[in-house]
């Protein structure tokens, strides 16, 4: 891999990285502060996808600097399905911060449109992808 996709690469991961620790450090402010029962007003597979995304999103990061594809499956499924049921409790429940909501699309966003190309920069168990 040249110089300049190798730091387009880190770049990227740097990106992915810093958004999915901002969703890490959230989750985990908020459990020591309210502990388990933080998100109490909230219906209780929502409560547990938000308390689940303490570790999930500490994950991708750990996925993305060992340069493994499976960040990139597990990245998209998460903003994929944060950015939908944050939408839905945000119209239903109401309670959360729609700007809060306009930067998790943005990073969604930002995330499915450099899947794929991350996905051909990135290793499957170890093993170097040929990338063009």
């Amino acid at each position: 891999m040249g110089v300049s996709r190798q730091h387009g690469v880190t770049f990227v991961l740097a990106l992915w990285s810093a958004g999915f620790l901002v969703g890490t450090v959230t989750h985990t402010v908020d459990l020591a502060l309210g502990g388990l029962n933080v998100y109490a007003g909230f219906p209780p597979p929502v409560r547990v996808f938000w308390v689940s995304l303490t570790v999930l999103d500490a994950l991708v990061v750990v996925l993305l600097w060992r340069r493994l594809r499976a960040a990139v499956v597990l990245a998209v499924m998460i903003v994929v399905c944060d950015v939908g049921i944050n939408t839905a409790v945000l119209v239903v429940h109401g309670g959360l911060s729609p700007f809060g909501l306009v930067l998790q699309m943005m990073f969604g966003l930002l995330v499915i449109a450099t899947a794929p190309w991350l996905w051909g920069r990135l290793r499957t168990h170890g093993v170097n992808p040929i990338a063009p």
